[in-house]
């Protein structure tokens, strides 16, 4: 059985990070690469295990790699603060890492989005597949400031069982993210030499909201789905704005 190292990087996510590491103390081994957190995060995180190191902020998909690159093990589960195993996910990996050689080089799950307790099930929330568990040797990160995914993604696997998402506590706490987000994403994108033209403010925005509340059926999660889907097109309203302005 191949063994296993779970990353996690966190900042200030004392309410989240307890609930994360019991859903995984049967891995090999934990690393944690904390951003500073002023507040009990890097306390708890000591709890679970020895491995916890404390870095500068580089950017998401910089800070995973960072983290991967202090495993010990080739296999590797990214997982987030605010996210969950449950113990079927957790039999489920375990039996891929059985296998005598994977068939993949990594695998992505289903995630269930929880936003203030409630499952999230339409507008594109849901299955929301998201590539997780991976051989370090042969997969990494890109190393952008938001939105990170694995690379190479030629030879990937499915699992079945979800992972659990607590995103977001509420509406204030969304629209938060979502300034904070957009700006990593204009700086990335200005530095990239890339600014918006009109189609990108006057046509995204409304074909955003027109795919999450329509095409992908947000309007079954009732007002919470028309929340979204006009929050998201706001969101891709501001993610090009400030490649203008910043």
């Amino acid at each position: 059985m191949e063994k296993l190292s779970v990353t996690i990087i966190t900042k200030n996510e004392e309410k989240n990070i307890e609930r994360c590491l019991m859903s995984v103390k049967w891995a090999d081994e934990i690393v944690v690469l904390d951003s500073h957190s002023t507040d009990r995060t890097a306390e708890i995180c000591r709890q679970f295990t020895d491995q916890v190191f404390c870095v500068d902020w580089h950017g998401y998909g910089k800070q995973k790699n960072l983290c991967a690159d202090r495993a010990s093990n080739n296999w590797v589960l990214n997982i987030d603060s605010d996210e969950e195993i449950s113990p079927e996910g957790a039999e489920e990996i375990k039996e891929v890492l059985r296998q005598s050689g994977a068939k993949h080089s990594v695998y992505h799950f289903p995630r269930k989005n929880f936003f203030a307790q409630r499952w999230v099930r339409y507008g594109g929330w849901y299955p929301d597949r998201i590539s997780r568990l991976y051989d370090k040797t042969q997969v990494s990160f890109t190393e952008s400031q938001v939105h990170e995914k694995l690379v190479p993604d030629e030879n990937v696997g499915s699992l079945r069982n979800p992972i659990l998402h607590y995103s977001f506590a509420g509406m204030e706490d969304y629209v938060e993210r979502q300034n904070r987000y957009s700006t990593l994403y204009a700086r990335e994108k200005i530095a990239n030499g890339f600014r918006a033209n009109w189609s990108h403010l006057v046509l995204r925005p409304p074909i955003a909201f027109v795919k999450n509340y329509f095409i992908r059926q947000g309007f079954r999660d009732g007002f919470l789905g028309l929340f979204l889907a006009m929050a998201f097109a706001f969101y891709t309203f501001l993610k090009y704005a400030k490649t203008k302005s910043i």
